[in-house]
């Protein structure tokens, strides 16, 4: 990947930082963005020991305006994008039955799972199509395509997400962008696994549940994420566009 050109967004921490330092580690120059400035400084220090012109970029995914406004000043500072990792988006509510849900509620985690998802994409479009062809990559989750209590609402939005996948990868082909996704279910060793785990609730049950079904013994780490995702960033995928590719260690093999 030396040469290329990556923007992670939601990429100071968690599944977003790995996979930026993955490809960092593959010789792109990346950029990183968030909302929380002292997650982005931390997340840095760690890229710049690998790509010494690394960037974080402070925003908010789920403004197009503030995505615009990142995306030009990284193609100013950069030359360009050729990849987009779109990882940022962070629900303010976690899996929760639909019956105990408010109508607020519901509202905003619809709002908060899937603006941040397709935004990035669409205000970095210009810039993909400048350089001729790039990738983008969309985070999302296999309660898209297993019906998962406490997860109606996010598989919706995640479903939606799979759905965008297939039709962007038709739409931007003519560009030569390819579009794929990584669905996940549980991952280790990220902010998220620690806040489900650190509490008891409805959410600790849940996933408690799907740590006993993993094919493997164990649940994939970011790391593992990272690395399919980098393949379908490189030119390696050069002819995958419209999958999203489950990282689950077998989980969904018969649903939970």
């Amino acid at each position: 990947m030396k040469g290329k050109i990556a923007l992670v967004t939601g990429g100071s921490r968690g599944i977003g930082l790995a996979i930026a330092t993955t490809l960092a580690q593959r010789g792109a120059q990346v950029t990183v963005t968030g909302r929380d400035p002292a997650h982005g400084e931390e997340g840095l220090a760690k890229l710049r020991a690998i790509d010494p012109g690394a960037a974080f970029e402070a925003g908010e995914a789920g403004d197009h305006a503030s995505m615009s406004a990142i995306v030009e000043r990284t193609v100013k500072r950069c030359g360009g994008i050729d990849i987009l990792v779109s990882a940022g988006a962070a629900g303010p509510v976690g899996p929760t039955p639909f019956a105990e849900m408010s109508a607020e509620q519901i509202q905003a985690s619809v709002n908060a799972r899937l603006y941040p998802r397709i935004f990035p994409v669409h205000a970095a479009l210009p810039a993909l199509r400048a350089r001729g062809g790039g990738s983008v990559i969309m985070i999302t989750t296999d309660a898209a395509r297993h019906p998962t209590p406490g997860e109606s609402v996010i598989g919706a939005v995640g479903a939606a997400i799979v759905l965008m996948t297939k039709g962007l990868a038709r739409e931007f082909s003519r560009w030569n962008i390819r579009v794929n996704g990584v669905a996940l279910t549980l991952t280790s060793e990220t902010p998220g696994w620690d806040r489900i785990f650190s509490k008891p609730g409805f959410e600790n049950r849940l996933f408690s549940k799907a740590l006993e079904r993993f094919p493997q013994g164990r649940a994939p780490k970011a790391d593992e994420v990272a690395e399919v995702a980098a393949f379908l960033a490189s030119d390696a995928a050069s002819q995958v566009t419209g999958q999203t590719l489950s990282v689950n260690g077998g989980l969904s093999f018969g649903g939970w």
